[in-house]
């Protein structure tokens, strides 16, 4: 599984532009095949900086997200709407298929 996180800083004026094009984007994402997860967040320190964590089955599954139609244009628009260049970790991680429960926290009856 590839694991990726970015950091997006957007215009504070351009907020209401930016929800719409990222959730109209994660639902695009979301069903390509080869999508394991992907979320947005907003940051609780900066709340003009939103981060996305996505994970794609493998190599290949990442690849083919950049070449879809909605990531092309989600890269088009984004710079209109972003205050500052985007950061990115990317993990190439081939032993992991997706999330699994953590053992430290559990509900409490």
């Amino acid at each position: 599984m590839i694991v990726i996180v970015v950091k997006f800083p957007v215009r504070p004026e351009r907020t209401e532009e930016w929800t719409s094009l990222a959730r109209d984007y994660a639902a695009a994402v979301d069903a390509e095949e080869g999508s394991v997860f992907f979320e947005w967040s907003r940051s609780l320190e900066d709340p003009d900086t939103f981060v996305c964590i996505e994970g794609f089955r493998d190599a290949a599954a990442g690849g083919a997200h950049v070449g879809t139609d909605h990531f092309r244009r989600f890269v088009d628009v984004a710079p209109d709407l972003v205050s500052a260049q985007p950061q990115i970790i990317y993990i190439d991680a081939p032993d992991v298929s997706g999330f699994g429960p953590m053992g430290e926290i559990r509900p409490r009856d």
